[in-house]
């Protein structure tokens, strides 16, 4: 196996640059922050940005833990990858990770200077420092889960790139994933039950035909939730296309306004009124 490194300080944009690096080096596979992507598709890992504290998401990046060490290991090797893409914020950091996962040594390290302009650089430094944004090189259907409650936005791409075994340039769009972890400059951030109601309730009693959101429940899971929601509702609307309509609405503004998963939504007809 050929293990390649990509190595820049801490928000100078590697995640951003990562698939144009591997794409150019004819690597299927890559190592970011503990979670292993196969071109565009999470396929092992979690993501060491969902940690609590900048320690702890360290740690997790160079697999110091033993089970997420094992997994990962257990995956690259049933995988039979003949090139992989380390992503690290030094030389050490990339071989601490070849090593604890048995890859052997680096055989080519790029780093972020050989593939971005000082300018955006510097550019990626402040996003990340005056608005705490980091990147995730797959879209964001791919990570969302292991990013339930945290802001995200998807970042479409157009890459060109040149092939190292030849001088053809090819071009390709891709989607990347902002997000904004607990742990950032800016601090933690939490959202309660009641902002999440009343975000619901907002958003349904703009429908034509709701009278009134009575109660909204929520059920808490791991990664996401549950919702079941009380109406009252207008005399001689279509039930099951009102109900549709709520069930988009909510959809809608959960995920735009928190990025939580939803699990499922329950909705009750307690009254209809003329």
């Amino acid at each position: 196996m050929q293990v390649y490194a990509f190595v820049g300080k801490t928000g100078t944009g590697k995640s951003y640059n990562a698939l144009k690096v591997a794409k150019s080096h004819d690597i299927k596979y890559i190592i970011d922050d503990a979670i292993l992507i196969k071109e565009t598709k999470v396929i092992a890992g979690k993501s060491a940005k969902t940690e609590a504290s900048k320690i702890a998401s360290v740690k997790a990046a160079i697999f110091l833990d033993e089970n997420r060490r094992k997994e990962m290991a257990k995956v690259i090797k049933k995988e039979k990858i003949d090139k992989i893409l380390i992503l690290g914020t030094s030389d050490e950091m990339v071989a601490k990770i070849a090593e604890n996962l048995g890859l052997g040594k680096i055989y080519k390290t790029i780093y972020i200077e050989d593939v971005a302009t000082p300018e955006k650089i510097e550019e990626a430094r402040k996003s990340r420092l005056e608005e705490g944004k980091h990147v995730v090189p797959v879209p964001t259907f791919e990570i969302k889960k292991q990013f339930s409650g945290y802001f995200m936005d998807p970042l479409r791409m157009f890459d060109i790139f040149r092939r190292e075994s030849s001088n053809l340039y090819e071009a390709e769009t891709s989607e990347k994933t902002i997000i904004r972890p607990t742990y950032s400059y800016l601090g933690k951030f939490r959202i309660s039950d009641n902002v999440i109601k009343q975000i619901i309730i907002h958003e349904v009693e703009k429908i034509e035909g709701i009278s009134k959101a009575q109660k909204v429940f929520t059920e808490k899971y791991i990664d996401g939730m549950r919702i079941e929601i009380d109406l009252q509702i207008k005399f001689g609307k279509n039930i099951p296309t009102l109900s549709e309509q709520v069930k988009k609405a909510i959809v809608h503004s959960i995920d735009t306004m928190t990025g939580i998963n939803l699990f499922g939504i329950d909705i009750n007809i307690t009254s209809i009124v003329r």
